[in-house]
């Protein structure tokens, strides 16, 4: 296993990115994990304010045209290994924008996606359970 991988089982940085037309549920839903009520700061995660010092990048919305091309750059510029999660339906699979002209595809047929949270909005309990997921994946567990 990579050394920084298992590093990244203690303590995971998250950068969120937004990356279109969507209702921003889900972006309230994650906010609402920082509260004291849920606090995923008990698993290591902290919000970071740079994809440079990002370990996870943490997407929602559907992925319109103008934000295509920023998210490729946004994850060119994370560090690597880096990991990938799209969060809720739109970031999914687009959601109710699917036939949409201005969403173009999918958010794994752009970069790839390591971790798939689900729910329009997801619940801030599927989150975690997407979390905790992860950190198994990363440990080497199923």
């Amino acid at each position: 296993m990579n050394l920084k991988l298992k590093a990244l089982t203690k303590s995971l940085w998250v950068f969120h990115l937004c990356i279109g037309g969507s209702c921003n549920n889900c972006d309230i839903e994650i906010l609402d994990l920082l509260t004291p009520r849920f606090d995923v700061e008990r698993f290591g995660i902290v919000l970071v304010g740079s994809i440079r010092h990002a370990d996870v990048l943490l997407v929602t919305g559907s992925l319109s045209r103008k934000a295509a091309t920023r998210a490729i750059q946004v994850y060119k510029q994370m560090p690597k290994p880096g990991i990938v999660v799209a969060c809720g339906t739109c970031a999914l699979g687009r959601g109710i924008f699917k036939d949409g002209y201005n969403s173009p595809c999918a958010l794994d047929e752009l970069i790839p996606v390591d971790v798939y949270i689900p729910g329009c909005p997801p619940k801030p309990e599927a989150i975690i359970a997407g979390v905790a997921k992860l950190i198994n994946k990363l440990q080497g567990k199923k």
